[in-house]
């Protein structure tokens, strides 16, 4: 940390961990410097077969899983002209397979949306995504969260970074997202458990989705939050730089 500054290592609701800075002293830059290595496995939940009471939608979880996943099958946002269910309605048919439909909603959204990088922070109301057709990965993730909640899924927020052989060098058309933090969502399915879902990659897990934060709701997951003391022109902007490569064995 520049400047010099008290750090306390602590885990938030949702068991994620978190550094809660406060700097010592005052300073024109704030510089966070954080440098880990993993080892990650990924994740191939979604080839994992699922309970036969929710092989077809719908399906009910049962009354032990409901206690705990009620919170996440709940939707986080309003929906008043009823844009998000009939979005989400569109992928139901008689007898579908509920692993067909989370895929053909993923897949949609990844051919239907156009990324479009913003300087606003935040994340775009759902509606929102479906009217412009536009936003980033957090957009695109909440949209398909709002949705699949609608449909009486369980789906939680994922923040974390994504790995794209084209860092170590490798040729071919790349993946959106690398370069920064990225975001996806999960799906609780009985037998499976969490299944990742990249509706900006149309990624269903794999080595190169590297989860960093589970939560809820977007606003619950943002990498750096805090506040500061000074006047408006004492801003002198942000840069950010994400570096994720393989390592070598």
């Amino acid at each position: 940390m520049s400047p010099e500054s008290d750090i306390r290592l602590i885990q938030d609701v949702h068991s994620n961990s978190i550094a809660v800075v406060q700097p010592r002293v005052a300073a024109d830059t704030l510089r966070i410097d954080c440098s880990f290595t993993i080892e990650h496995a990924g994740t191939l939940n979604l080839e994992l077969p699922i309970d036969d009471r929710a092989v077809r939608y719908p399906f009910c979880y049962s009354a032990d899983d409901w206690v705990d996943l009620e919170p996440y099958v709940r939707p986080g946002s309003d929906d008043p002209d009823g844009k998000v269910e009939s979005f989400a309605r569109q992928f139901v048919t008689p007898e579908k397979f509920t692993k067909d439909l989370l895929v053909d909603m993923t897949r949609y959204l990844r051919d239907h949306l156009v990324y479009q990088a913003r300087v606003s922070e935040g994340t775009q109301h759902p509606a929102d995504t479906l009217s412009s057709g536009t936003g980033i990965c957090r957009d695109f993730a909440w949209l398909m969260m709002e949705s699949v909640r609608r449909l009486g899924f369980a789906a939680r927020f994922v923040s974390g970074y994504l790995y794209d052989p084209l860092l170590d060098g490798a040729t071919g058309g790349g993946m959106t997202g690398i370069g920064a933090t990225h975001a996806w969502l999960q799906v609780y399915l009985p037998g499976a458990g969490w299944v990742p879902f990249d509706p900006t990659n149309t990624l269903f897990g794999g080595t190169q989705l590297i989860r960093v934060a589970v939560a809820r709701e977007p606003r619950q997951a943002i990498p750096i939050l805090g506040t500061w003391d000074g006047y408006g022109n004492h801003y002198l902007g942000l840069e950010a730089n994400i570096v994720v490569r393989r390592r070598g064995n």
